[in-house]
């Protein structure tokens, strides 16, 4: 494997574990915006634009969500 889907597995990875651990903290819906964040640079690295760009907005729905779950 290259290093890029090395990149890639781990950037999916992340995004899976911390998606399933939200319930548990706010701080995994954070660390799921900042997955997606990762994913979208593997897509956009690897030429899958519409990928890149798809995960960039799931990133700020994300992060939105944190938001509103922290600020209560």
């Amino acid at each position: 494997m290259d290093p890029l889907t090395v990149f890639g597995l781990i950037a999916v990875a992340a995004m899976l574990v911390t998606y399933a651990l939200e319930e548990r903290s706010p701080w995994f819906i954070l660390a799921f915006a900042f997955a997606c964040l990762l994913g979208s640079a593997y897509g956009f690295l690897q030429g899958a634009w519409p990928f890149g760009v798809l995960e960039a907005i799931w990133a700020g729905v994300a992060a939105d969500r944190w938001r509103r779950r922290v600020v209560r």
